[in-house]
């Protein structure tokens, strides 16, 4: 009877193993570069913009409840704010309670609210946007530092024509956009009111 011997030979690497070992070594490195950058992006936008839900009425028709926009929070790093902008702020400061209104006036213009109209500067503003006319009466004189902002649902609004101006120190930015619903997708922002309705 023969006997038969096997000999095993231990193979050196070739070409095809050491172009495996490259290519996931390569798939690696290209997945923790792809997590990297993904995790700055996420981070740099989120110190760009905030995402806010709109939870009441009172920028009706132009954000409804449910609406989700794209808030700018470095818009305002010069105060340089539009009478027309659409802000984000903490109310009284409280950083748990945004609101969001509409800025009507910025330091040093005079505001009056009668007969169902909005004067700044004695110019009477052209507001194509607001859900209906003003049933309040009073004049403001915006102070230093502070804004004087209206919901475009003048009549179902708490705004500064009820509780007085808003702090610039409370903004958290200019909202851009409506993302979602899709179908409502569309920028926000406007001219300046004033200039516009002054031409």
């Amino acid at each position: 009877m023969e006997e038969y011997t096997t000999q095993v030979e231990t193979q050196p690497l070739t070409d095809g193993n050491k172009l495996n070992k490259k290519k996931v070594k390569s798939a690696t490195l290209d997945l923790i570069e792809t997590l990297i950058l993904a995790i700055v992006l996420f981070f740099g936008i989120n110190y760009i913009t905030q995402r806010v839900r709109v939870e009441n009425i009172s920028m009706l028709p132009t954000l409804k409840p449910g609406n989700l926009l794209v808030v700018n929070k470095l818009a305002y790093r010069n105060d340089n704010y539009s009478r027309g902008d659409i802000v984000v702020f903490h109310f009284q400061g409280n950083i748990e309670e945004d609101y969001i209104k509409r800025v009507i006036g910025i330091p040093g213009d005079h505001v009056v609210i009668s007969n169902g109209v909005v004067k700044v500067n004695g110019i009477i503003l052209d507001e194509p946007y607001i859900l209906e006319e003003s049933r309040r009466v009073n004049t403001w004189d915006v102070p230093e530092g502070k804004l004087f902002v209206l919901g475009d649902n003048r009549n179902d609004s708490s705004d500064s024509s009820t509780w007085g101006f808003v702090d610039m120190d409370w903004v958290v930015g200019q909202a851009l956009l409506v993302y979602w619903p899709l179908d409502q997708f569309r920028l926000v922002t406007i001219p300046d009111i004033l200039e516009s309705s002054a031409q």
